[in-house]
């Protein structure tokens, strides 16, 4: 399903502020972990001598006879990258691509919203490796390439069939490969190809380590992801990843397959909270605009 304007102009009404510290190169929404000499006070220090007396604030100096000068927050531009899952579970349901779908247009949206906002946005698009990372801009050329980029990933997914997901080597290199602070925002179902959930843990550690602001979209089908909802009748199951194809009757594991497949959302569910990184239930029946509008709102609330 190819991404037209008309499909992202509702969500890009609404603004995405950075929380943290990020580092960018124009006047903007955001704070800056430089201190400059315009728009937000932050605090005072002692006066130094030798340094100019432009700031020094002398409405303190006639109450407490010493000097101070006044230290200011600049205001910048967000610097963000947008990260994709583009691994074949990432095509699942097979009839409807749903899940893609919706990492696509949530992700068209958000650009679009940050472009409009003087913002610089990235893409990343990955399996079990980066496919591919564009330089963070913020022209309107710019957008337009990534909008290519992201209505072109159906077509890409041909060429990767059978390739497996490896998220947390992924977001290792993305950590290492990011200079600036930035935001991260990752769209996936974070299926990996690793035996040890650990190493996808300290992976996004990692790039909370890095001092980067990161948003993790978990987008699922919940009905037969999460709650094994199928009819009860046998079945043939094929793993998109691997193509492994396994035989049965889904009532036979439905209580054991939500039993792991819980334990699995609340373990991420808990570190990303322990990281203080935002985890979003994306489930991909939904409308990803009531989603993204949903989020933005109470994160406008809690900032």
């Amino acid at each position: 399903m190819k991404i037209k304007q008309d499909d992202i102009l509702r969500s890009a009404s609404l603004e995405l502020l950075a929380r943290q510290l990020v580092e960018g190169f124009i006047t903007g929404l955001h704070k800056s972990p430089y201190h400059g000499f315009s728009v937000e006070f932050a605090e005072h220090r002692l006066y130094n001598e030798g340094e100019s007396i432009r700031h020094v604030d002398w409405k303190v100096y006639a109450r407490t006879d010493k000097l101070f000068t006044k230290r200011y927050e600049e205001e910048t531009n967000l610097r963000c990258l947008i990260a994709i899952d583009t691994s074949p579970s990432m095509f699942y349901p097979v009839q409807t691509k749903a899940k893609i779908t919706f990492a696509k247009f949530a992700a068209a949206a958000l650009s679009y919203m940050l472009n409009r906002q003087h913002d610089a946005v990235g893409m990343c698009l990955f399996s079990d490796k980066i496919e591919t990372l564009t330089q963070v801009k913020s022209s309107a050329s710019h957008l337009n390439k990534i909008l290519r980029q992201l209505n072109e990933i159906d077509s890409d997914n041909k060429k990767q069939s059978l390739r497996k997901t490896n998220v947390a080597m992924v977001l290792d290199e993305l950590a290492e490969k990011i200079h600036r602070r930035s935001l991260v925002i990752i769209f996936s179902d974070m299926f990996d190809s690793a035996e040890n959930s650990d190493d996808l843990f300290k992976a996004l550690q990692h790039l909370k380590h890095n001092k980067h602001e990161v948003i993790v979209f978990h987008v699922m089908d919940n009905q037969t992801e999460l709650l094994f909802n199928f009819e009860d009748r046998p079945m043939e199951f094929v793993d998109l990843e691997s193509g492994d194809k396994l035989r049965l009757n889904p009532g036979d594991v439905k209580v054991s397959y939500q039993q792991e497949a819980d334990r699995f959302h609340k373990a991420l569910k808990m570190r990303c909270n322990q990281y203080k990184i935002d985890f979003i239930e994306a489930d991909v029946q939904s409308d990803y605009n009531m989603i993204l509008q949903t989020y933005l709102i109470k994160r406008a609330k809690m900032r």
